[in-house]
């Protein structure tokens, strides 16, 4: 298939080695890309369970013809040959808790606005709910949403965990795992532009997101999440410790 129109050569060189690794190790059931749009920037934002993650949300980006910029911690882009990577294909640091934090959201808001597609795991980590559903998601993915204006895209995905468990480091590629990615249509976010960006706004718009993905990731697996999303920052209050 023909590359994406905005890929460079650095990305197009580690899709050529990716995807076919990809093919040979998954099923893709891919649904939803109708709702993926035509033109101009928008976010697409996804649940988070394992690192395996990342690739195949990319994959499904890619081969339905968008070149994703990733939002990933700063602290890969300092890793040997996986930094080189990220930075050649043009992925976008996140800096948290530093003097450089509002880069992240900067970078992301050129990349929109430049008609990119911005892809974000609003819960930031691994999701640390016992059943993998989509916990409580942090604030960032608000921020450019309503900065930008732009469509957010929920996606939820299910089976790269049978790619590669939560904290696992040995993947297991045999047999082939089924991977269901599904997009739904945009969240609606059009009432919340014209308030402030307080703490009350930036939470309502990402909980609008959080519930669209668990509402996808709820039809693929054919069950009910939980009725109230795990909180690591309650969890750490509860117990006065650090997530």
């Amino acid at each position: 298939m023909p590359s994406p129109s905005r890929s460079n050569l650095a990305y197009r060189n580690v899709a050529r080695i990716v995807r076919p690794l990809l093919f040979a190790t998954t099923r893709p059931d891919w649904h939803g890309a109708e709702h993926l749009p035509a033109e101009g920037g928008f976010i697409v934002v996804a649940n988070h369970m394992t690192e395996a993650d990342p690739l195949t949300f990319a994959h499904y980006l890619w081969d339905h013809g968008h070149v994703p910029r990733v939002l990933a911690k700063a602290s890969l882009f300092s890793v040997p040959v996986v930094g080189a990577v990220l930075r050649a294909t043009g992925q976008i640091p996140v800096h948290r808790e530093t003097a450089a934090a509002g880069d992240s959201l900067r970078a992301a808001v050129t990349a929109v606005e430049q008609g990119e597609c911005v892809a974000i795991f609003p819960e930031g980590t691994l999701t640390r709910d016992p059943d993998l559903w989509p916990m409580v998601g942090r604030t960032g993915v608000a921020r450019l949403a309503l900065t930008t204006r732009a469509p957010v895209v929920p996606v939820a995905q299910w089976g790269p965990q049978d790619l590669l468990a939560r904290y696992g480091k040995v993947p297991r590629p045999f047999p082939r795992k089924k991977v269901t990615l599904v997009a739904g249509p945009p969240v609606d976010l059009s009432d919340l532009y014209d308030r402030p960006l307080d703490n009350a706004t930036l939470r309502e718009a990402t909980e609008r997101v959080m519930a669209d993905i668990t509402r996808l990731l709820e039809q693929i697996r054919g069950e009910k999440a939980p009725a109230q999303r795990h909180d690591m920052r309650r969890r750490a209050a509860g117990d006065g410790s650090a997530s």
